[in-house]
């Protein structure tokens, strides 16, 4: 009987003392952790070293402020792919050839490719056939505004016009650091700041002052830096957003009209043609989104808990790459659910962009059928203005991320009225070849791939590609050697 109290005398005691080990190491590992995120804490606000005024360099940042710098690094990922964009790369021109008869006369109509992520930036603007190669590059210095870090530096050191006036090629060596820490954030407090003198000047012409802005406004303001509609502004190449009408598409090509102003004259229509570039902002602006007050980095950069800190994840990337923390945080479906949903408005939007392409397309082409028989400027000006438009309009929501998701309503109305100006433009066509004594309907080339597109606007693909590698073989790496010797070091891609 004792012997078998004593037993259980003993397992009680074993009990109790495995019981205390246990609880000590939890003690000691709470404790330890606790520590650990008082330590990232001090060391948060005892920066590794001062960064100066107009750093360019990410890895400099990085050095006090790791875990952004870290999810930063991972906008170097290309794997994800959604039904529509991602940050994989897709041919546009290959997936829809008529994007080349569209930008006839452009450099688009050479190469069109879905933008990877920022830390891709300044090589993908050195690689794409669109800056030109050794034997031409007519881009100017305005085409690096939203490319670097580099652009803040040079606009405070040599001047913004004169930025804007340089020609691309010569800031080649300068501008050598991809979008990222600079081009947001005061090194001194890390506030959010704006960079770009553009986006200060068109809000202060609607009556706005920076000072004014609160700091969720701000989480977006940094973003309509640059991805939004702009155009270079005469003499100069001045860069300038159109919003002195308003923010919609209605209201910025009244704004264009208002100016006569045109980017390029179409080669085969010779209609004055608008090349919209990405109003990601405008469009957001229609949507639920913003009128529910969510900021573009609530979704394309939601919060991230890490090691006992909270800090905002800068893998700049798709919400559909990111569902939990993106999109999940406000509604409470599943993630297959959000995906259908998404998809779903995506799809309808695409079916009637597809629409506006192939009849602007055709109109384009039948215009040209028009000047090769005979028609005056008098017959031809309101159909041209009709294709000016209608294309205007279908940039407008093709040219922004989201495929439309952005403001689904707006995409669509916009789409609607492309149409609507596409086919009346083509009536007015047909009256004209008519008139001329031309058969209709007008027998369409073969456009059914990029290569026979751009073969029947006269591109000669093999010699621009040609010029090109050749400015990628010698004049590139000099660059980077001149940059390397001014910095010390080089961003690798």
């Amino acid at each position: 009987m004792n012997e078998e109290k004593n037993k259980r005398s003993n397992l009680v005691n074993w009990l109790l003392f495995i019981a205390t080990i246990i609880i000590v190491i939890l003690i000691v590992l709470l404790t330890t952790s606790i520590v650990e995120r008082r330590v990232e804490t001090i060391a948060r606000l005892q920066p590794v070293r001062e960064i100066p005024e107009w750093e360019p360099r990410n890895e400099i940042w990085g050095e006090n402020y790791p875990k952004e710098y870290e999810s930063y690094m991972r906008t170097r990922d290309t794997l994800f792919r959604s039904a529509h964009g991602g940050s994989s790369t897709i041919d546009y021109l290959e997936e829809y050839p008529e994007l080349v008869i569209l930008w006839a006369g452009y450099a688009f109509s050479k190469d069109y490719k879905q933008g990877r992520g920022h830390a891709y930036a300044v090589k993908d603007v050195r690689l794409t056939l669109r800056t030109g190669g050794v034997e031409e590059s007519p881009m100017p210095g305005t085409c690096w505004s939203c490319k670097t870090t580099d652009a803040p530096r040079l606009m405070n050191t040599m001047g913004v016009e004169a930025f804007y006036s340089a020609k691309w090629k010569d800031l080649g060596s300068e501008c050598v650091n991809p979008i990222g820490c600079q081009d947001c954030h005061d090194p001194k407090t890390m506030n959010l700041r704006i960079t770009r003198p553009a986006l200060i000047e068109a809000l202060e012409r609607q009556g706005k002052k920076i000072k004014d802005i609160t700091h969720q406004e701000m989480r977006s303001l940094v973003c309509a830096q640059c991805h939004v509609e702009y155009y270079f502004k005469q003499p100069g190449f001045y860069l300038t957003f159109p919003w002195d009408k308003g923010f919609s598409a209605d209201s910025m090509e009244a704004y264009y009209d208002s100016y006569e102003f045109s980017d390029w004259t179409h080669k085969l229509s010779r209609a004055p043609m608008l090349k919209a570039q990405h109003p990601d902002y405008e469009l957001y602006l229609t949507g639920v989104h913003a009128s529910r007050g969510v900021a573009c980095a609530d979704c394309h950069m939601p919060y991230k808990v890490e090691g006992g800190r909270k800090f905002t994840d800068h893998h700049i990337r798709s919400p559909l790459n990111n569902i939990a923390n993106s999109c999940q945080i406000c509604h409470r479906q599943s993630e297959s659910q959000l995906l259908k949903d998404v998809y779903s408005r995506q799809d309808k939007i695409l079916e009637l962009r597809r629409i506006v392409e192939k009849s602007l397309a055709k109109a384009h082409i039948e215009a040209k059928v028009a000047w090769d028989n005979g028609a005056t400027e008098q017959d031809m000006s309101e159909a041209l203005r009709l294709i000016r438009h209608a294309q205007w309009r279908w940039d407008w929501v093709a040219a922004a991320n989201g495929v439309g998701f952005h403001s689904p309503v707006e995409a669509l109305r916009v789409l609607g009225t492309a149409i609507e100006k596409a086919e009346q433009a083509r009536a007015k066509i047909a009256l004209v070849l008519t008139k001329l004594g031309v058969k209709l309907p007008i027998k369409m080339p073969d456009i059914s791939t990029k290569e026979k597109a751009q073969a029947y606007i006269g591109l000669d693909m093999d010699k621009i590609i040609k010029d090109k590698n050749e400015l990628i073989r010698t004049v590139i790496p000099e660059w980077d050697r001149e940059a390397k010797e001014r910095q010390g070091t080089l961003y690798e891609y």
